[in-house]
C-alpha cells in the first residue's frame, strides 16, 4: 500500500489478463503465443522486450528452465534474456500447493538515449519505474507438500498473468500508468474540484492526485461488489485505503471536505460497459463513501495535531503506545501512522504497537475469564444433545459437573445426558429453569455451549446425583425469548426493505426483555426510516402468521 501513488505502476486494484492450460499446451506454446500477441498483435518493439528464465536451485534440486531458454533464444538475442533466481522466477501460491518455474516478460519504456547509456538487462527486476514486468508465464509442474518437499505433478499446467494497466501504458506510450486514460479522467476531475493542477512529478501534491485516482477506483468497485467498510477483515482493508486517500487530499491538496464521492459518477460512467454494477448502485456507493469521509474528517484534524506533538517529542521512532493511541482514539490505521512517520524521517515501533494490541485483547479476555476446575464424571457416555424443541422438560441423567469461579462468584457447570435447555447461540440468550432431584430443586441460571457440550450453569449441585433428574425449562421466559427471536427476522426483512438489500445482520441480542439487532449501513438511520421499519414489523405481527420451528441446512434457511 505504501508504494501506491508514490511509484508509477503499483495499484490497490488492477485487472489481470491471462490464459490457462490444464494438462494441454505447455512451455513452448505459451511462450510462442505470448511473443506473437505482444509483437505481432500489439506491435510492441521487440528491442524493448526482455525475458527472464529460472536459473535452477541446487538446494531444492530444481533444474534450470532449459526448454524456456531454448524457446526464447528463437526470438531474442542473448543480451535480452536474463536468468532469475528462485525469488523472481519460481512461483508458489503459498506454503503448500501447486508451484513451478516462471518466465517473466519485461518492457523497457525509457527513451532511446537512456537505453543507449544503460542496457535494459541491467535494470530488469531492479524496481526501475520504466523497466517493468508486463507478463508472467507460470509453468505449474510441482506440488509443494506439507513437509516442504516437492513432487512432480502428473500433468503440467500453465497460468499466465498480464497487468491491464501496464499494458495500456505501453501501448499508449506513456511514462506512467497514471498518464493513461485509465486514470487521467479521474485526475483531471480531481484537479478541477480542488483547483490545483496535476504536475505529474514526485511532489506530495502529485502523489496525492495519484493516490486518489487509484484508491477511489478500488473503493468504488469493491463497495459496488458488496464489501462495505468496517473495522474488521476485508472491510477494514477498504477503510484503510479510503482513509489514506482522505489524508492525502486533506494534507497535500488543502481540501477539507469530502472529495472522493464526487469522483464516483465519472468513474461509473467510464467503466459502465465492463462493470455496470457501479453505475447501477451509484447513489448507494456514493452515500457510503461520503459517510466514511465525513466520519474520518471529524477526527483527522485532531489526530494530525496529536501526531505533530508525538513527532516533536520522538527521537527517531514513534513508540508503540503512541501508534496505538492514534489508532484507538483517532482511527489512524497503522499504515497511515507509518506513512506520516516516514515523511518525517521516523520509524514506528511496530513490535510495540502489536504488543499494545495484544494487551488490549488480554484485558478484554481477563474481564470475562473464569477459573475452572476439572470435570467430575458421574456417568459414562456422551450427551445426546438438545430436545427442547419437542418438550420443555425431560427426565435425564447428570453425566459430569465442575466448579467455576470468577468475579467473586462460585457456580457449577453441569452436563446432562439430554437437555431441553437451549444454549446461548446466534445472539439468543440461554435458557434458565430448574433441575429437580426428589425434593431438591437446583436453579439453572444460564445455558451455554462449549464445543459440542451443552453446559448448564447451576448455583449449586444436588446432594444426590446418582439417579435421574427432571430438567425443566422456565417456559414463560422461553416464550418471551421466542417472541423476540421472531421479531429479529421481521426486523431484518423490514430493514432490507427500507434501507436496501445491502443490510446484513452483524450481531444481535435476544432475551426475555428486549432484542438488539446489529446491522451494517453507511449512514445514521433517520427517524422516518425507523418509523417505517416499525410500521412494517407491526404490520406483520398483526397478521398472526403461524410460527413453525424446523431444523434445516444453512443454505436452505437462507433461501
Amino acid at each position: 500500500l505504501e508504494e501506491v501513488g508514490v511509484d508509477t505502476y503499483h495499484h490497490t486494484m488492477f485487472e489481470m489478463l491471462g490464459n490457462w492450460s490444464f494438462g494441454d499446451y505447455f512451455k513452448n506454446e505459451a511462450i510462442e503465443w505470448s511473443w506473437e500477441l505482444l509483437t505481432e498483435v500489439y506491435k510492441i518493439d521487440k528491442n524493448r522486450l526482455y525475458a527472464t528464465v529460472f536459473e535452477g536451485d541446487e538446494k531444492e534440486n530444481l533444474p534450470a528452465s532449459t526448454i524456456a531458454l531454448a524457446k526464447w533464444q528463437q526470438y531474442l538475442p542473448k543480451k535480452q534474456i536474463v536468468y532469475g533466481n528462485k525469488k523472481d522466477n519460481f512461483w508458489e501460491m503459498g506454503d503448500t500447493g501447486p508451484c513451478g518455474p516462471c518466465t517473466e516478460i519485461h518492457v523497457d519504456c525509457r527513451s532511446d538515449e537512456e537505453r543507449a547509456a544503460v542496457p535494459g538487462y541491467l535494470l530488469v527486476n531492479k524496481d526501475h519505474p520504466q523497466v517493468i514486468e508486463i507478463w508472467n508465464n507460470v509453468f505449474i509442474q510441482y506440488n509443494r507438500k506439507k513437509d516442504g518437499s516437492l513432487e512432480p505433478l502428473p500433468t503440467p499446467h500453465v497460468d499466465t498473468g498480464m497487468g491491464f494497466e501496464r499494458l495500456v501504458r505501453v501501448l499508449q506510450g506513456k511514462q506512467s500508468n497514471y498518464d493513461t486514460d485509465v486514470f487521467s479522467g479521474t485526475i483531471e476531475a480531481t484537479a478541477k474540484i480542488v483547483g490545483t493542477a496535476y504536475k505529474a512529478d514526485d511532489s506530495k501534491e502529485s502523489i496525492a492526485f495519484r493516490v486518489i485516482a487509484d484508491h477511489i477506483r478500488a473503493i468504488g468497485f469493491t463497495i459496488a461488489d458488496g464489501q462495505l467498510p468496517s473495522n474488521t477483515g476485508a472491510g477494514y482493508v477498504i477503510r484503510r485505503i479510503l482513509r489514506r486517500a482522505v489524508r492525502y487530499y486533506y494534507s497535500y491538496l488543502n481540501y477539507k471536505q469530502p472529495l472522493l464521492h464526487q469522483l464516483l459518477p465519472l468513474l461509473a460512467g467510464q467503466f459502465e460497459a465492463v462493470f455496470p454494477e457501479l453505475q447501477q448502485q451509484l447513489p448507494f456507493v456514493s452515500k457510503v463513501v461520503k459517510e466514511e469521509e465525513e466520519a474520518f474528517l471529524r477526527t483527522l484534524d485532531k489526530g494530525l495535531k496529536r501526531m505533530d506533538n508525538i513527532i516533536a517529542g520522538s527521537a527517531g521512532s514513534i513508540s508503540g503506545s503512541n501508534a496505538f493511541e492514534l489508532l484507538d482514539t483517532f482511527g489512524f490505521p497503522i499504515d497511515l501512522t507509518r506513512l506520516i512517520a516516514a515523511e518525517n524521517n521516523l520509524t514506528v515501533d511496530e513490535a510495540g504497537f502489536e504488543a499494545e494490541m495484544q494487551q488490549q485483547k488480554n484485558r478484554s479476555r481477563s474481564a470475562t475469564a473464569l477459573n475452572t476446575e476439572d470435570w467430575q464424571v458421574l456417568n459414562d457416555g456422551n450427551s445426546n444433545g438438545f430436545v427442547g424443541y419437542e418438550s420443555l422438560q425431560t427426565r435425564t441423567n447428570i453425566l459430569r459437573y465442575r466448579k467455576v469461579s470468577g468475579k467473586g462468584k462460585e457456580l457449577y457447570q453441569v452436563v446432562l445426558e439430554q437437555t431441553p435447555f437451549y444454549a446461548e447461540s446466534g445472539g439468543q440468550v440461554g435458557d434458565s429453569g430448574q433441575i429437580i432431584v426428589g425434593n431438591e430443586t437446583i436453579n439453572i441460571i444460564d445455558t451455554k455451549k462449549e464445543n459440542d457440550l451443552i453446559i448448564h450453569f447451576a448455583e449449586k449441585i444436588p446432594a444426590d446425583m446418582g439417579g435421574t433428574v427432571l430438567a425443566k425449562v422456565d417456559a414463560a421466559r422461553r416464550k418471551k425469548i421466542t417472541l423476540h427471536h421472531s421479531v429479529t427476522h421481521l426486523m431484518h426483512a423490514a430493514l432490507r426493505q427500507v434501507l436496501g438489500t445491502h443490510v446484513a445482520q452483524k450481531g444481535s441480542l435476544v432475551n426475555e426483555d428486549q432484542l438488539r439487532f446489529d446491522f451494517s449501513h453507511f449512514a445514521k438511520v433517520t427517524d422516518d426510516e425507523l418509523a417505517k421499519v416499525e410500521e412494517l414489523v407491526n404490520e406483520k405481527i398483526r397478521e398472526n402468521i403461524p410460527v413453525v420451528i424446523k431444523t434445516m441446512g444453512k443454505d436452505e434457511a437462507i433461501a
